[in-house]
């Protein structure tokens, strides 16, 4: 299916807003990793074939300066990420503009995403509702550890038992994702950790573009109650809220921005 353009006004030309397809979306995951997101190197590879349609990009003439996903996993059920403007053109509305251009994606759905507790009081003027929190740690495993006689690589045996362990947490059936995620032949396997056929937990771990880190699985844990504490350094646990709304408006940006 080709992308649809749509165009908004902007402060220096005409902003086009278009679905990107996977080779467009490598500029992006490079902007995510030089705002500290620590993506996994071939992450992208196994989200994009979630939903090809709901990766956005703005552009003014040649040069991408906005970016927004938002991923439709069932009729019930789509999630927003990504959601960017290049250093430098903040504050002008680009990322708005782009917002309103990609979020009839959803349609009817209820949409879910992450945000940093600095930001949680902008969602949540634009309708969100705080649902859980996640922890994200960082350090080095040790070496030469043992792993527990529970944890196991993953194989296709597992897939049906994790599957159906993370239906139980995510508010949609993501197999075909799960799978991608914990067999990739370009990555390591893998691990779970639990009885048989009832995991307790399953992760996967590869190198990011700047360090070789262990990353958790896309598993959400059980919901939380949600932090308003300031993000803490990277050297501790960061705190994200997911949100969910069923009609979302818009964050408010000024939109023409302020003459200069």
């Amino acid at each position: 299916m080709r992308p649809t353009t749509r165009t908004a006004p902007a402060h220096d030309g005409e902003l086009a807003i278009t679905a990107a397809p996977l080779d467009l979306w490598h500029e992006i995951v490079g902007w995510t990793a030089d705002e500290g997101w620590n993506p996994g190197e071939g992450d992208i590879s196994h989200f994009h074939p979630t939903d090809p349609d709901g990766f956005f990009l703005g552009r003014l003439g040649d040069r991408t300066v906005s970016a927004l996903s938002i991923v439709n996993y069932s009729d019930d059920y789509a999630f927003l990420g990504f959601y960017l403007v290049a250093p430098g053109l903040r504050g002008q509305g680009l990322g708005l503009a782009t917002w309103r251009a990609a979020f009839p994606h959803a349609g009817a759905r209820t949409v879910g995403l992450d945000a940093v507790p600095a930001q949680q009081a902008t969602y949540r003027r634009a309708g969100f509702t705080p649902a859980h929190d996640t922890l994200r740690y960082t350090g080095r495993p040790t070496p030469g550890a043992r792993p527990s006689p529970d944890t196991h690589p993953v194989t296709a045996a597992h897939l049906d038992a994790i599957t159906a362990y993370d239906r139980r947490c995510f508010p949609a059936d993501r197999r075909d994702f799960v799978a991608r995620w914990l067999t990739a032949p370009a990555t390591p396997p893998g691990s779970t950790s639990g009885t048989a056929g009832s995991p307790a937990t399953a992760c996967s771990a590869r190198p990011t573009p700047a360090t070789a880190s262990a990353r958790s699985s896309p598993t959400p844990r059980r919901p939380r109650r949600p932090s308003s504490t300031p993000s803490p350094p990277t050297s501790t646990p960061r705190t994200r809220s997911a949100s969910t709304s069923p009609n979302p408006a818009p964050p408010p940006t000024r939109w023409p921005p302020p003459a200069a």
